[in-house]
């Protein structure tokens, strides 16, 4: 499926990305380095999901992708098919990706705090007629909730599931790792443009509700050129990588920058600091991606003391807060700082000398930033309204699916020229023509890597208990945590659970009198 004119390419996309797929970098990649070892668990893996952690190969990643595109090819689903994936971050999360992208299909992963309401309006919106998940992560049972939403999304005709223990109904995908009878994988044929096809959709919280975010190849791939290129990762480089990919960011700060230098790519979740810090040393890793809000706390406790680290990419959710980061200083390592703006787009800039954020042109931005010969990855403007605009070669351009904007739901709106608007409030220096951002879109609260429409969330919380309030309140670590306010908060978290609720939302009407669980 191609959104647009799939001959409308910019000309720095096009010599920034070419034509390949995603498949296409994978493919290069393990027939380069077959034996060496491509992706590897969390070492805690147990603690949150079932299985031993995992070492895989390129060959046995090829194979494995291969397999699952095969499997789904053999439930009888069609080349763009819509495929949601709710994984933890393991190595089966990064299979079932590229699986469903060698299959010829689209990928729609889904965060992993999602749960019913959310994913049933998400599903149904796409269209998606299949889901992959697993069983047990932390204390909640993902298997059983796909198939809940299943019941509910008419599309949806398989639920897939990695796993021991699989319930009655759900297509196996584990058994794929050591069986020797593969199903078949079908020739898509000639595909026109084929680094132009959808690959992966995603969702924009919206002060209005979610948004479906569609991407081609060369839109996913521009986003992670873009890091590369800012974080000067080299060839061959050990990636520990603890963004989630229910997000475009968290794909482009991951999946992404291992492509693209065809090394190793070591998982991590949940985010834990101790065990965060053992895999950086164990694995040798060059570069490291973690939430920036942290860095303050792993420089006090010298947990990126790492002898070979060389690059740390803090990701800034909520660019607001990058303005009071404190500075950087390390004695090998390069800081590069990256501003999501929700599933719009992101920018990177290295630390300066001093230690202090770069200040981002308004304008081309260019990377690496301030070197000669550089490469145009996204343009920003501030809007009449005074939010920050952004266009270039990984923003999307289209609605998804096609002919959204005929209907009542949110979709994406770019303008005639391929702006697309933040939201996010912006001021413009006229002396340095640089951009600063100065808070948060209107009506948006940040919880981590999660956004919810403040409104919306008022309105939920007044329908499943009356009298019942939430509030966003600041936070250092998060942005916002939520607080819920009730007469009976466990009656109300019992409504909201019903109602198959964010857990986030949930959480905010604890008892604080008591310990939160573990």
């Amino acid at each position: 499926m191609i959104l647009g004119d799939p001959h409308d390419v910019t000309a720095a996309s096009a010599n920034s990305i070419g034509q390949a797929t995603l498949d296409d970098l994978f493919t290069r990649a393990a027939l380069r380095r077959p034996g060496t070892v491509a992706l590897i668990d969390p070492p805690n893996r147990r603690s949150f999901t079932d299985g031993a952690p995992r070492y895989v190969t390129y060959a046995a990643a090829d194979r494995m992708v291969t397999a699952i595109a095969g499997r789904l090819q053999h439930l009888g689903l069609a080349p763009d098919t819509v495929i949601g994936l709710q994984l933890p971050n393991t190595v089966e999360s990064v299979l079932a990706l590229l699986g469903v992208l060698r299959a010829g299909m689209i990928a729609a992963p889904l965060p992993l705090l999602w749960r019913r309401a959310e994913m049933v309006t998400a599903l149904s919106r796409i269209g998606a007629k299949a889901i992959i998940t697993g069983g047990r992560i932390g204390a909640f049972d993902h298997g059983d909730l796909a198939r809940e939403v299943a019941a509910e999304v008419f599309s949806i005709r398989h639920v897939c599931g990695f796993g021991a223990t699989i319930a009655d109904g759900v297509t196996p995908l584990s058994d794929l790792f050591t069986t020797d009878k593969l199903d078949p994988l079908l020739s898509l044929g000639q595909r026109h443009s084929p680094a132009a096809h959808v690959a992966i959709v995603t969702w924009d919280a919206t002060a209005q509700g979610l948004a479906p975010i569609a991407r081609s190849h060369m839109e996913i791939i521009a986003g992670g050129m873009a890091i590369l290129l800012e974080g000067r990762i080299e060839r061959n480089a050990t990636i520990l990588a603890s963004s989630m990919m229910g997000s475009f960011s968290g794909i482009a700060l991951s999946v992404m920058p291992w492509l693209l230098s065809g090394g190793t790519l070591v998982l991590h979740q949940p985010f834990d600091p101790s065990v965060f810090a053992s895999q950086c040393v164990e694995h040798c890793c060059d570069t490291v991606v973690l939430p920036g809000p942290v860095l303050p706390r792993f420089l006090e406790a010298s947990l990126l003391a790492h002898e070979g680290l060389k690059n740390v990419l803090a990701v800034w959710r909520a660019p607001e807060c990058l303005a009071t980061s404190p500075l950087w200083r390390h004695a090998r390592a390069g800081l590069v700082d990256v501003q999501v703006y929700g599933e719009t787009g992101l920018i990177g800039t290295r630390r300066e000398d001093s230690g202090k954020p770069t200040p981002i042109p308004c304008g081309p931005v260019l990377a690496p930033h301030g070197a000669g010969g550089g490469v145009v990855v996204v343009e920003l403007a501030r809007t009449d309204a005074g939010t920050l605009a952004l266009r270039g070669p990984m923003v999307p351009r289209s609605p998804f699916p096609p002919g959204a904007e005929r209907g009542d739901a949110p979709f994406l709106k770019a303008d005639a020229s391929g702006l697309l608007d933040t939201g996010y409030p912006c001021r413009v220096d006229t002396e340095t023509g640089t951009l600063a951002v100065t808070g948060p879109p209107a009506g948006m609260v940040s919880v981590g890597g999660y956004r919810f429409g403040l409104r919306e969330l008022q309105n939920l919380i007044e329908r499943a208990a009356h009298g019942a309030t939430i509030a966003a309140l600041p936070d250092t670590f998060l942005s916002h945590r939520l607080a819920g306010s009730a007469a009976d908060r466990a009656a109300v978290q019992q409504a909201l659970s019903v109602r198959g609720v964010n857990p986030l939302v949930v959480g905010a009407f604890r008892d604080r009198n008591r310990p939160k669980a573990a």
